[in-house]
């Protein structure tokens, strides 16, 4: 394992590749641009995931600059005792080691998740889909460039240009020693890396994000978190992905007409269950099955049910697991709501695309899991490290 590199060379190392990134941008994209000629498929989140824009490099720059502000999160005591015969005890934040981050097409991932496992003392091994190959190697090669800058090894960020084959090997047999893997992707790519680790894994898990209109719901205010939610970002995991209305719902259909017609103009598919078929605009699904599906496209589910209670039970068999948001007027009911629901973040009257380690001023995330072991939702800078007894005494011995 390398030696640690002190908070201010972390620092200098994040800041440096902010600049380098902004200084290369018309090459990152060119780079991209031939994944993007590549890029056979017609998944519209796999694209828009896989491609990099403006927008997308100066989030990149703004992550690297935030993390190089965020504090130190190794050797923060988090515990210490005297024992009676004078030995101190305390418990101290440490690094996990070596970090395999696994991922499809997201070459945003190299910055961000890269970022906070190395400032947060990590040697990280990166393992990107073939389909973002170009973007990854340039960025990682400004990785190299930003550790060589401030006379650090650059083995502290590696590449892993592995065919599926290889990575299923060097899972179950690692060349080197693996202290934690993180996959950030589709359930396939998960069941792959669970099956074949050999050492902890992080699920940053699936959507299939739910969202149930109380009876005492300011319907406007729904409406709005509906389209915010299902249309703003397809392709993540936090976008929405079911509606729940109760059926005391006053002003029913017309609400379910004015969201129809809202979600129509901006192209989306819209399902409903048997309770609510024959909506115009709108087809009836076609089993059950679609309530586990997360759908990262211009589609949505619309169902009913009678009443709180029933809402949260149709949730907590069907959600992902991630995020679920009630929207109505009635803070009891909210609360209800929200400690009964089973996910990493419930909300009241706010759009699910929150769930982001940034938006949560945790400066950005490695992922987001849908695990309880041993952080739940947004995996921020504090929350990717382990921990470490420290025993100090002067000759005690014990009885």
């Amino acid at each position: 394992m390398n030696k640690q590199l002190n908070i201010k060379v972390r620092n200098a190392v994040l800041m440096t590749m902010a600049e380098l990134i902004a200084e290369k941008k018309q090459a990152l994209m060119v780079a991209n641009h031939m994944d993007l000629e590549k890029y056979e498929g017609d998944d519209l989140a796999m694209r828009d995931r896989l491609k990099v824009d403006q927008a997308k490099i100066e989030g990149m720059v703004l992550s690297l600059q935030q993390l190089a502000t965020q504090k130190d999160p190794l050797s923060v005591e988090r515990f210490s005792f005297t024992h009676d015969n004078g030995i101190q005890v305390s418990n101290k934040t440490a690094p996990f080691g070596t970090i395999l981050i696994i991922y499809e097409s997201r070459p945003d991932v190299t910055i961000e998740a890269a970022g906070i496992a190395f400032k947060s003392g990590n040697k990280i091994l990166l393992k990107g889909g073939k389909e973002s190959l170009h973007s990854n190697l340039f960025l990682v090669d400004l990785w190299h460039k930003a550790l060589e800058a401030n006379e650090a090894d650059t083995n502290w960020v590696t590449y892993l240009q592995f065919s599926r084959t290889e990575t299923q090997a060097f899972l179950e047999k690692p060349s080197q020693k693996i202290d934690l893997i993180v996959p950030r992707g589709g359930e396939r790519l998960i069941a792959f890396v669970k099956q074949h680790a050999s050492c902890p894994v992080i699920v940053s898990g699936r959507g299939n994000n739910f969202l149930y209109i109380d009876d005492e719901a300011d319907l406007e205010m729904a409406a709005d978190i509906i389209i915010n939610g299902k249309t703003s970002k397809i392709s993540a995991c936090n976008a929405l992905d079911k509606v729940l209305v109760s059926r005391n719902l006053p002003r029913k259909q017309e609400f379910l007409q004015h969201l129809v017609k809202a979600l129509k103009r901006h192209n989306v598919e819209i399902l409903t269950d048997k309770k609510l078929e024959g909506l115009e605009g709108t087809s009836l699904m076609g089993s059950n099955a679609v309530w586990f599906e997360e759908f990262l496209d211009y589609k949505i589910l619309l169902g009913q049910v009678p009443d709180l209670k029933e809402a949260i039970q149709l949730i907590n068999t069907y959600g992902g697991g991630h995020s679920a948001a009630i929207i109505t007027n009635n803070n009891e009911k909210a609360d209800e709501f929200m400690t009964s629901i089973d996910a990493a973040a419930v909300y009241h009257n706010a759009s699910t695309r929150f769930t982001d380690g940034g938006q949560f001023g945790l400066g950005g995330e490695l992922a987001i899991s849908t695990d309880k072991l041993h952080q739940r939702g947004p995996i921020g800078l504090q929350h990717l490290v382990t921990n470490k007894w420290y025993v100090k005494g002067n000759g005690q011995t014990r009885n």
